[in-house]
Parts: structure tokens; C-alpha cells; sequence
């Protein structure tokens, strides 16, 4: 019917009566899949309006009517002018985030759910269930599908019909169809006067008109287009306007107006309404024109490069906006504009630019160029004096801190562990809190009133950081106290907190006075050890994110731990929204660079992944600052790493070969086997986990797995009496016996010879070592069955769980000042994170992480400003077991670290290596055990899979209390 319709038209064939010629054109309009056949219907319906102008009655008006009421149906383009709850939408971290008929910017929204439904679609992978229930559920979801996709092919074939007519009348729109003009361009001119904001229709019309005009506006006539030039300051009011949906319209006509009249949009955005957003007591006109410019950014591509300047830093300023919504879309945009800053010198400005944007370019152009070139930032000059003479790269990181400081920028100081992050930030600090008090003191003004400063480390690290600053500072610039003690001393120290500027305090401090620190303003809040909340769904990380501070900075050697989900996190902590939401984040990044490291992977999902990586990589560069030992200083001993591996004692590989042949081995058998429909990985990590714990015990010494309630306590016992030992003895742990001899070759322990002279022994030991431990019961076993045994000339320490946080700088002090202190225990937990303890030059790991970052911190205790030595560090590894194949696991992890900071890209979720059940074998010589062995038929679960779900479980208390291992014991059963 709409062929014949279409043929009769193009023969100008019409019968008297027109409706059985233009209802089936304006069906197939509305309801017709092929966009080709679409068209032509457009192309027939400008026909015929172009045939009934003179016709009396003419149907024009009726016919475009509808067009309108089609091209509004869709509710994602044409939002309702009363928004209900459903409008608003809960962040990834569970914040609220409103949008309702008059607060709120509707783009978030949107933005949200398209996020969700990109990952929705990749997760097709998911089994299904047969129930009854679940088939009424996909039923109705896919009716809505079905009416979603009605009201969007209604949408676009108005669209198409519209666009064609506009094309086809051209330059005499206005007489022909003088409709469409007075319902678009009329309307909009006259509601732009018009305030009475309770006439929801006339707000309705409005939209229809907006939305009309944001469709054919493309299509117009090169001579109507003084026309939009016109039109303009119409929209400068609808950005203001009361409602929410119609600032969102109006923002995006700006978008499609800057592709049009490119120069005269941008330069009345320039002159006319970039500045409202400095307007603190117009909310709606800031969450219009930052929504504005987010479409102007995204539209315009790389067209916006002479203008990014100038848009840059009224953008930067709305990302400290105290509407949470103003700052996402603000951020969003920033982060769009860094990607593209690097061209922007390539540019030359445009011939239509005004002389004063011009100079004004010229002075906003240097921020461009420190923000992409760390080597043009502006020496900064400390105001205050610091007790010690700063290094040239310890300089150029301040003079980076206080550049973000003046734009309100907020970044993660990376440097190498021991390049002295702590002492860059009290610099900053310091000065910062200088000017301030300076500013208040001239003004007295209430609102420049200096804030005091947050520093929230780990609990070992709180007595150090009060000490470095006291040590570099005087009192009168910064005055810190150490938060901590109970409940009730805590609630004391509250009410004396004004009389300090710096407030030191533990990360579970935080979380458990969340709400005290959260109700305060600070100026600057620091988290060293920050990577601690790179899980977004932990309290902690939470409780940290609503913490409120003119400037947020992370200090981390190591920012990026196991992949890059884990920056998103940090950086929703110092700008949130430059990297999108989680989903979106997820969606943009996560997805497709999981997916091109995937073996499987097409060349265009490598493609992407690649594409994914370098622009993750431009986006996050200018807020990390990252300098090597190696490239600092010249001037620090290198650390030369050796792994000392052990052969397992016969009683060892009994235990160990034991296990393989055990009813635990086979429950990891079938947990780590998938081939059948579905298992819950998480449920199935805990005994994994439990298996590898025990592996470790055994590795480490037969006594920590040796109970009562061991299948083999009878056995091993009538073993060791037959052969006059008991379990204690150290020859039963190869580790104890290769420590042991490793002390004696570094001169620790030695018993001196009584027949020497005083002057031929030294006093003190020419090492001194760091002995690091996982358990806190292997450390003990190592203090009192092989020092108290066989070395008792050694003098030690202890740094464990056992020391409350309040002592262990006072032990780190001892250490490094008394040289007659020959060892230091440590767990890594406790030891590992931001101490200085270069009083040692030898470290020993007798145990080793799953996270080589944690044992990278570890060893650079000692490898630090400050060493004169080569420091030595030793592995020890029992070889042919588990902890030499994960140590091999260990090596796909550091790869990870770099992949932001650095243009290496190639290792990212590298992890997918091998079968997980090779762990639990002891191999041959030759290595781990060929994966061919294994059946080829059978899926098992990826080493990723498995040890991502195992990441929650092994967490930081496991280290201080050691996992109950007596159930599984009884699973060791032949």
C-alpha cells in the first residue's frame, strides 16, 4: 500500500479523498525495520506536502503534527517534563545520585544506563535457568524490548521524514511550510520570554519544539543559517531554565548548533555563557551550561582543539563544585579534553576568535603546557624552612604538587619506594598551611580561615609519619598529632584537635570515626599506602571517598597491584567521574582489554584492547608522577636479588607427597573442573585456599601442620622416635637449615673464638638483615627452636601484630640506631609498608606473597635514601613445590604494575598461565608438570578465575591470624 501511495504521489496522481494516500505512507513512517524503505517513504511524504501547499483544506499542519508526536516518543531522547524517583540512579559506591523535574542533569542518567546495558550484553556467558518463573521473567523483558524498539523506529523514521522535508523546501522553508517554522523556531523565541513554569503544557511544547529543532537543524538551508545565529541566545535561556529536561535539550541543541555555525556558537559560549558557571547562586545554569559543554566537547571531536584552552580551566573549576552532579559531568569533561590536549599547540587559532579570547589563550595556554610536561612547571620556592636540603627530583615533585595544588587538581605521587614520598608531601603541606594562615591573618575573613590537614596511613606507619614531620618541620607551620588510643581517649582527643593542623591517623581509625572525620572539612587529605583502597566495595574504601578536602593526593610505590579496575578506585577517590562510573569504566577499559588478552581474542578485539590501554594511559598520565631509583639517583648501592632454594626434608615430601594422594586433592580436583553446568568459584576458592595454606605450612616446617587431628600424627610420630628426633628439630625444614647457614655466610651469629684477642673480633656484625615471615608462627618457631638453639650470639628484635601500633616506630628506631642489633623479624604485613629501617643491608624472605607488590615494599625497607650498602636480598624457595611455581605466578603479577604508568602494555591480565591443579604437585627437576598431561576434554577454570575469587579471602588479617586449618585436616584421609 505505501508503494502504490508513493507512486500515485510521484505521478501526482492524488484522489480527492488524500487519507488512503497518506496513511500508509505515514504507517510505514512509523512502524516500517529497513531504514531504506524508510527513506523513500520521506522522500514520497515531502512530495506530497510539497503538492497540498495550495490545497484547501490543507493537510500539512496535521501531517507534521504527528511527525512531531513520532519524533517525541522515544523517552530517552524526549524526556517527560515531570521526572519521577526512577530518574535518579545509585552510584557504583551506592551514593544517591538526585535527578528529578528541576535538580539534577539528566546526561548522568543516561550515561549510567547505557553503561549497564554494554556490560548486560557481554554477559552471555551466564547459564540460564529452565524455571517457570525465570521464562515469565525473559517473556516480559522482552515485550519491553519489543516497545522500546517501537518507540525508537518511530522516532527515527520521523526523523528521516522530517530531515528530507527540510532538505527538500530548502532555502523556502519559512513560506512553505511555514508549520514547521512557527512550531520550532516561533515557539522557541516566544517560550524564551514566557516564566510561568506551572503551564506543563506549555513546557511540553517547548521540548517538542527543542527536540524538533535538534533534528532537522543539520538539514537547513546555507542561506537560513544567520537564522541559528539568531537563535542562540534562546537556548543561553533554556540552559538556566527551571526544568530539568529542558536545560538537557537545550544542552543538547548547543551540541548539534556547534557542528553547524561552529565559530559563532563557541564564540557566544566564549563570551555569553561559560562564565554562569561561576554563578555560586545559580545552580540550574551551571548544571546546564556544564551539560552544554559536555555535548559541545563529545560533538565537536577533534574540532574543539582551538578552543580546548580556554575551556579547560572553568571546567577545572567545576570539578570542586559543591554539587556532586556538576562535578561528575565537569570531570567527565576534563578527562575528555586531557586525551586531546597534546595537539592543541598544532592549532592555530581561528580567523573569526576575538583579540581579547586571543591574549587570554595565550596566558591559559601555560597551564596546557605544565599539566603535559612536567619539565615546564614553575619552581616553586617553600616559604617555610625544611630541615634538609631537597633533592632536584624531590624538588621537581613538590613544584608538581603545588602546580596541582593552584589548579585544584588532585594526583597519586608514585615515586619508586624509599625516592621519599613523605617528606614531598609535609613540604606542600607545610607551605600550603603557610599561605594560608598568611591569607587569613591579612583578611580576616571566616571562609579563608586555614583548615587543618588528614593524613591517613597504616597504623605502623602513624609514629613515623608524626616523627618525619617534626624532624623536617618546625611546629608553628605544621603540628601533627597521632590520633589513636581507645574509644573513649579518642573521643578526648576530639575536642583538642583545633589546637593542631595535622591529624595523623590509622586507615581502621577512620572507619570506625567515620562519622567525626566525615562531618569535617580538611585541606589536604593524604593517603600513603593508598592502593589500600583500591576495592571500591569495601567500607573502608567507602567511608574514605565521602571524607570532604580542598586537595586529595595518594602516595603508593605501587598504585596498580593486579589490574587496572584497581585505578579507577583510587581515582574515584581524587576526582570522581574523570574515569566514568564503574560500569562505564568497566565497559570503556575493563571489557576490551580483558578480552584482547584473551587467546581467543579477534584481531579487532586486540584492536580495541590496545586502543583501550593508550587512551587509559593519555587520559591518567598528567595526575601520576613516577621517578625510578634507577633514573633518581646515582648515588644509591644497587639491591642485587637472589633466590637460595631448599631441598625439602624427607619428612617434607612424605607430607607433600601425601597430600597428592589424599580425598582433599581430589575436592580440588572438581572444584577447579567446570566442564559439568555451573559452579559458585567463590564457594569453592575456600578450600583451595585451605589446600594452598597447608602446602605453604608444610614447605615452611612439618610442626605448623603436625596436630593431633592429622591422619599422619601416628605415623610421623613413630618415625621421629625411630629416628631420635623430635619435630622441633630444624632439620625437618630445609628453610630453617638454609637460614641458619645463610646467617653464618653474612657473619651473623658466629660464635666468637675466646682464644682471640679483643682486637681481632669485631664487636658488632659487618650484616645485618631483615628477616621477613608471612606467619606469625613460623617467626616464632624460627626465634626459639633455631636462635635460641643453635645461634643464641644473635641479638634480635621482633615487628609483628603482637607490637601495638604505638611501639613499633620506637623498635624501628632502636634498630637502625644500636648496630649491635644484629636481626630484625618482621611480618610482612606489619614490616612491609613505608617504614625506614636502612640500618640493614641483608633481607631475608623466609616467606612469600601472592602479591609480589607486597614483598617489593618489603625489601625496599632497607633499599632506601639513606643505604650505603649493597643490600642483598635472599628468597628462600622450596624447590620443585608450590612456592617455587608461585613465584613463577608472581612474575605475570609485576607486569601489571607498569602498564598505566608506563607505554608497556603488553602483560595486562596476563595471569591465564596454567592449570591451577599443578600447584598442588611436587614436580619434577625439570619444572612444573607439562599441562598436556591433564585431560584436554575437560574445561577447567582459568588461574584468574580462581584467584580473583581467592583475592577476598586472603585477606590482610589472615597474615596476623592464621587460617583454622583443623576441619580440613580431616580431609587428608586416603
Amino acid at each position: 500500500q505505501a508503494s502504490v501511495a508513493a507512486t500515485l504521489i510521484a505521478y501526482n496522481k492524488l484522489t480527492d479523498k488524500l487519507n488512503p494516500v497518506i496513511r500508509p505512507i505515514m504507517d510505514s513512517i512509523k512502524q516500517e525495520d529497513e531504514v531504506q524503505l524508510q527513506k523513500r517513504m520521506a522522500i514520497a511524504l515531502s512530495q506530497l506536502l510539497t503538492l497540498c501547499i495550495d490545497k484547501t483544506p490543507c493537510p500539512n499542519k496535521k501531517i507534521l503534527k504527528n511527525l512531531f508526536t513520532f519524533a517525541c516518543s522515544d523517552s530517552s531522547r524526549t524526556p517527560p517534563i515531570l521526572l519521577d524517583e526512577s530518574f535518579s540512579y545509585t552510584a557504583d559506591d551506592g551514593r544517591q545520585i538526585i535527578c528529578n523535574s528541576t535538580v539534577g542533569i539528566l546526561t548522568l542518567q543516561q550515561k549510567q544506563k547505557l553503561a549497564e546495558k554494554e556490560l548486560l550484553s557481554k554477559r552471555v556467558r551466564l547459564s540460564r535457568s529452565n524455571s517457570q518463573q525465570a521464562k515469565e521473567h525473559d517473556f516480559q523483558a522482552e515485550e519491553l524490548k519489543e516497545s522500546i524498539r517501537q518507540q525508537q523506529v518511530q522516532c527515527e523514521g520521523a526523523s528521516i521524514a522530517l530531515s528530507t522535508c527540510v532538505e527538500e523546501m530548502g532555502e523556502l522553508l519559512c513560506e512553505k511550510l511555514p508549520d514547521l517554522w512557527e512550531s520550532t523556531f516561533t515557539v522557541l523565541h516566544e517560550c524564551s520570554s514566557y516564566y510561568q513554569y506551572d503551564d506543563i503544557e506549555k513546557m511540553k511544547q517547548t521540548i517538542t519544539a527543542m527536540q524538533v529543532f535538534e533534528i532537522v537543524a543539520l538539514h537547513l538551508h546555507s542561506n537560513l543559517k544567520q537564522k541559528l545565529v539568531e537563535i542562540l541566545p534562546c537556548f543561553a535561556y533554556y540552559l538556566s531554565h527551571h526544568y530539568t529536561s529542558i536545560r538537557h535539550v537545550s544542552a543538547r541543541c548547543f551540541g548539534v548548533l556547534s557542528k553547524i555555525i561552529r565559530m559563532d556558537t563557541m564564540n557566544f559560549i566564549l563570551h555569553d555563557i561559560i562564565g554562569i558557571l561561576e554563578q555560586s547562586d545559580n545552580p540550574p545554569g551551571r548544571q546546564g551550561v556544564i551539560e552544554a559543554l559536555f555535548y559541545v566537547i563529545n560533538n565537536l571531536g577533534l574540532d574543539i582543539l582551538p578552543y580546548i584552552v580556554l575551556m579547560v580551566v572553568p571546567i577545572l573549576a567545576r570539578m570542586s563544585d559543591h554539587m556532586e552532579d556538576i562535578r561528575l559531568i565537569a570531570t567527565n569533561c576534563f578527562a575528555t579534553l586531557v586525551q586531546l590536549m597534546p595537539l592543541e599547540s598544532s592549532v592555530p587559532d581561528t580567523e573569526s576568535m576575538s583579540e581579547d579570547l586571543i591574549k587570554k589563550k595565550i596566558i591559559e595556554r601555560r597551564f596546557l603546557e605544565q599539566l603535559l610536561d612536567g619539565t615546564k612547571l614553575d619552581q616553586y620556592q617553600i616559604p617555610i624552612p625544611i630541615n634538609c636540603e631537597l633533592r632536584k627530583y624531590q624538588q621537581d615533585g613538590v613544584n608538581w604538587l603545588a602546580f596541582l595544588k593552584k589548579y585544584n587538581l588532585h594526583g597519586i605521587l608514585c615515586d619508586d619506594m624509599g625516592l621519599g614520598k613523605t617528606l614531598q608531601s609535609i613540604c606542600i603541606m607545610a607551605a600550603d598551611h603557610f599561605d594560608s594562615l598568611k591569607k587569613y591573618k591579612m583578611s580576616l575573613k571566616e571562609d579563608l580561615k586555614p583548615l587543618p590537614s588528614l593524613v591517613i596511613c597504616p597504623p605502623t606507619l602513624t609514629e613515623h609519619w608524626c616523627y618525619e614531620v617534626e624532624k623536617f618541620c618546625q611546629k608553628e607551620h605544621l603540628n601533627p598529632i597521632n590520633y589513636t588510643g581507645t574509644p573513649s581517649e579518642r573521643q578526648r582527643l576530639q575536642a583538642n584537635l583545633k589546637n593542631y593542623n595535622l591529624v595523623i591517623a590509622s586507615y581502621d581509625i577512620i572507619r570506625n570515626d567515620a562519622i567525626f572525620f566525615i562531618a569535617q572539612h580538611w585541606n589536604y587529605c593524604i593517603l600513603d599506602e593508598g592502593h589500600i583502597i583500591k576495592n571500591s566495595k569495601t567500607m573502608l574504601s567507602k567511608k574514605i571517598k565521602l571524607l570532604k578536602a580542598n586537595h586529595r593526593l595518594i602516595l603508593s610505590g605501587t598504585p596498580i597491584q593486579n589490574n587496572v579496575l584497581e585505578l579507577w578506585s583510587l581515582f574515584d577517590f581524587l576526582m570522581p567521574g574523570f574515569l566514568g562510573t564503574e560500569k562505564e569504566f568497566t565497559a570503556k577499559f575493563g571489557k576490551p582489554i580483558l578480552q584482547s588478552k584473551d587467546v581467543k581474542s579477534s584481531s579487532k578485539e586486540q584492536e580495541a584492547g590496545a586502543l583501550a590501554m593508550e587512551t587509559l594511559h593519555k587520559q591518567t598520565l598528567p595526575f601520576l608522577l613516577r621517578r625510578l631509583k634507577e633514573d633518581v639517583l646515582q648515588d644509591l648501592p644497587p639491591k642485587i636479588i637472589q633466590d637460595y632454594y631448599c631441598e625439602l626434608s624427607p619428612l617434607q615430601v612424605k607430607l607433600y607427597e601425601d597430600f597428592s594422594q589424599s580425598q582433599a586433592k581430589k575436592t580440588i580436583d572438581g572444584a577447579v573442573d567446570i566442564s559439568s553446568k555451573s559452579i559458585e568459584v567463590k564457594q569453592e576458592a575456600g578450600h583451595i585456599f585451605q589446600a594452598l595454606q597447608y602446602l605453604r605450612k608444610v614447605c615452611n616446617h612439618p610442626s605448623l601442620v603436625m596436630t593431633p587431628s592429622h591422619p599422619e600424627y601416628s605415623s610421623v610420630c613413630s618415625y621421629l622416635v625411630e629416628n631420635k628426633s623430635s619435630l622441633n628439630d630444624i632439620q625437618h625444614s630445609s628453610k630453617l637449615l638454609a637460614l641458619k647457614q645463610l646467617l653464618l655466610d653474612c657473619g651473623i651469629g658466629v660464635e666468637n673464638n675466646v682464644n682471640l684477642t679483643d682486637e681481632l673480633h669485631p664487636v658488632v656484625s659487618q650484616h645485618r638483615a631483615l628477616i621477613f615471615f608471612q606467619l606469625k608462627s613460623m617467626l616464632n618457631i624460627v626465634e626459639n627452636d633455631l636462635f635460641k638453639q643453635h645461634l643464641p650470639s644473635i641479638t634480635y628484635l621482633r615487628l609483628d601484630g603482637s607490637v601495638p601500633a604505638n611501639q613499633r616506630h620506637n623498635i624501628v628506631q632502636m634498630f637502625n640506631n644500636d648496630p649491635s642489633i644484629d636481626v630484625l623479624l618482621l611480618t610482612t604485613h606489619v614490616g612491609g609498608l613505608g617504614l625506614n629501617l636502612t640500618g640493614a643491608d641483608t633481607v631475608i624472605f623466609v616467606e612469600h606473597d601472592w602479591n609480589p607488590m607486597k614483598d617489593l615494599q618489603a625489601m625496599d625497607r632497607a633499599h632506601r635514601i639513606g643505604q650505603k650498602k649493597v643490600v642483598n636480598v635472599y628468597r628462600l624457595i622450596a624447590r620443585s613445590t608450590l612456592e617455587e611455581k608461585i613465584m613463577g605466578l608472581q612474575k605475570f603479577k609485576l607486569n601489571i604494575a607498569n602498564t598505566v604508568i608506563t607505554r608497556d602494555n603488553s602483560s595486562l591480565y596476563s595471569m591465564d598461565t596454567s592449570q591451577l591443579l599443578d600447584l598442588f604437585t611436587v614436580s619434577s627437576k625439570k619444572g612444573a608438570t607439562d599441562a598436556k598431561s591433564l585431560k584436554s576434554n575437560e574445561k577447567k577454570a582459568s588461574m584468574s578465575d580462581i584467584l580473583a575469587e581467592m583475592g577476598d579471602l586472603w585477606d590482610e588479617k589472615q597474615y596476623e591470624n592464621e587460617y583454622d586449618l583443623n576441619q580440613f585436616m580431616t580431609s587428608l584421609k586416603h
